[in-house]
């Protein structure tokens, strides 16, 4: 088997056994969530077909429904931060992404552009999933502070992820 879809997939099941036994537990003060697991969408290829990424979005987003009972919450919130995923990388590219085997990371990014790439996705990412969570208008501000607050804390933990787990070279 290929190095990176092993690499794949030993990340894929470290990120769903420490959301599910770790940070789904946490919650501070009913307002922030934190959801890792959507590290694993953020550090697919630069090059990865699109199919390809919404299906792994799919699998990690069920994966996470199975385990936390959910009921598609999380497989609709990844699939949409993964339909998304193309376009913000256009958005934010500068040519060097064409080059095979980078991932988007703070080393091949910069830090400004990765942490940047990945606020916008968690926010799409987690705007969706708190809104289709709650599904009612009259508590529109309470689940925009609780999914503002869990984008923050999310946020923060992928970038530190980045020096904590990544390599300093590329490839």
């Amino acid at each position: 088997m290929n190095d990176k879809v092993v690499s794949n997939i030993l990340r894929l099941i470290f990120l769903v056994a420490l959301q599910v036994l770790i940070f789904n537990n946490v919650n501070f003060s009913g307002y922030i969530n934190p959801y890792i697991y959507v590290i694993f969408i953020l550090m697919l290829p630069f090059d990865i077909p699109g199919w390809l990424l919404l299906v792994s979005a799919f699998f990690v987003g069920l994966m996470i429904d199975i385990f936390s009972n959910t009921l598609g919450m999380h497989t609709a919130a990844s699939l949409f931060m993964a339909f998304c995923r193309p376009g913000i990388l256009k958005v934010l590219s500068t040519g060097k992404e064409s080059e095979t085997d980078l991932r988007p990371n703070v080393y091949d990014m910069g830090l400004y552009r990765f942490t940047l790439y990945a606020l916008i996705l968690i926010s799409i990412h987690h705007l969706s999933y708190f809104y289709i969570e709650t599904f009612r208008l009259s508590e529109f501000f309470r689940t925009f502070f609780r999914a503002l607050l869990s984008i923050l804390f999310t946020t923060l933990v992928v970038v530190l992820s980045q020096y904590a787990f990544s390599k300093g070279k590329t490839k």
